[in-house]
C-alpha cells in the first residue's frame, strides 16, 4: 500500500514536470522564433552619427532608420524597440544580451568579425580626413606628421588613424603628434572648427553631408587612409542568432538589388555608393 502510494506520487510528479517542460521548450526556439512569438525586436543604436542616425523631433531618423523599416517588412507584426546608447556600449551590450541586434553604422574589421556576426554591408566605411576650410598645409596622409588628430573612441576610424601613425613612424617621420579620442564625433568636429585639432578621421560617407550642413567650415583631404571597408549591422555570432541574421541580410540584399538602397543613399548622403550584395568582404584591417 505504501509502495503503491509512492508510485502514484512519483507518476503524478513526472506528468506535472512534462506538462511544464513541453510549453517552455516550444516557447524557447531560437532568437527569430522568440522575436516572432513576442512580436517585438529590441535593437541598440547610437543616434549621434548623422546621417546614419540622429534625433529629430524626439525620434531616431536617418539612413539606417529608413533601411531598417524596409527590412522589418520581412517581420510583419513585430514591434521595434530601439535603445539609444553611446557607441562604446553597443557591442558589449549585444554580448550581454541587452538587445537582439545592433542597428547602427559599425565598420567590419578583423577583431569585430572574429567575435560578432555581420549583416551584408549597408554603406561604404572607408576612412577620410576632415580639415578646416582654411587648412593649406595638409594635402596627403604624410602631412599628418606632427599634427593633432581626433576620432571616436572604439571606432574603426580610430584604428585606421592608429595604423597610419605607425606607418608614418616606420617611414622615419615623427608620426601624429597626438591622437585625441572622443565619445562622439560631434565633439571632435567642434574642436576642429575652433583649432584644438588639426584634423578628424571619419568615414567618407559621413563627411559629405557634414560639409553640406556646415558650408564653408570644413574640407576633405583628397586621399583616404586605411583600406576599403564597409558598414554593416551586428548580431551575436551563435546558432541562436543565425536565422534572424539571415532574415536581415536577405532583406538588405533585396534593398541593394531593387534600388531601395541607392534611393536612401541619395536621400541621406546626396550621393550613392557601391556595396556588395552577396557577401561580407573579408576585412583587411
Amino acid at each position: 500500500m505504501h509502495q503503491s502510494f509512492r508510485t502514484l506520487i512519483l507518476s503524478m510528479a513526472g506528468a506535472l514536470a512534462l506538462c511544464v517542460a513541453v510549453p517552455g521548450h516550444a516557447q524557447d526556439g531560437d532568437l527569430l522564433a522568440r522575436v516572432k512569438a513576442n512580436k517585438a525586436i529590441t535593437v541598440g543604436t547610437e543616434a549621434r552619427y548623422a546621417p546614419f542616425e540622429s534625433i529629430e523631433n524626439g525620434k531616431i531618423v536617418g539612413y539606417d532608420s529608413d533601411l531598417l523599416q524596409y527590412v522589418l517588412k520581412s517581420l510583419p507584426g513585430v514591434e521595434l524597440k530601439q535603445l539609444d546608447l553611446p557607441f562604446q556600449g553597443l557591442l558589449p551590450g549585444l554580448d550581454a544580451k541587452r538587445f537582439d541586434m545592433v542597428i547602427t553604422a559599425v565598420t567590419v574589421n578583423k577583431d569585430r568579425a572574429s567575435h560578432f556576426a555581420f549583416t551584408l554591408p549597408v554603406a561604404d566605411a572607408t576612412t577620410g580626413v576632415l580639415l578646416r576650410s582654411n587648412e593649406a598645409a595638409i594635402k596627403s596622409p604624410n602631412d599628418l606628421n606632427g599634427k593633432v588628430v581626433g576620432s571616436q573612441t572604439g571606432s574603426a576610424q580610430l584604428l585606421a588613424l592608429t595604423a597610419l601613425d605607425k606607418k608614418l613612424k616606420d617611414a622615419g617621420g615623427p608620426g601624429i603628434k597626438e591622437i585625441k579620442q572622443y565619445v562622439a564625433f560631434d565633439e571632435a568636429y567642434a574642436d576642429l572648427a575652433v583649432g584644438r585639432l588639426d584634423a578628424v578621421a571619419q568615414s567618407v560617407a559621413n563627411l559629405g553631408p557634414l560639409m553640406k550642413s556646415r558650408p564653408g567650415v570644413f574640407i576633405i583631404m583628397p586621399s583616404t587612409i586605411g583600406p576599403k571597408s564597409y558598414f554593416a549591422w551586428v548580431a551575436r555570432k551563435d546558432a541562436d542568432s543565425a536565422s534572424l541574421l539571415k532574415v536581415f541580410s536577405d532583406a538588405i540584399a533585396r534593398a541593394n538589388q531593387d534600388g531601395t538602397m541607392k534611393t536612401l543613399q541619395q536621400k541621406w548622403f546626396g550621393a550613392t555608393m557601391d556595396v556588395p550584395s552577396d557577401a561580407v568582404p573579408e576585412p583587411s584591417m
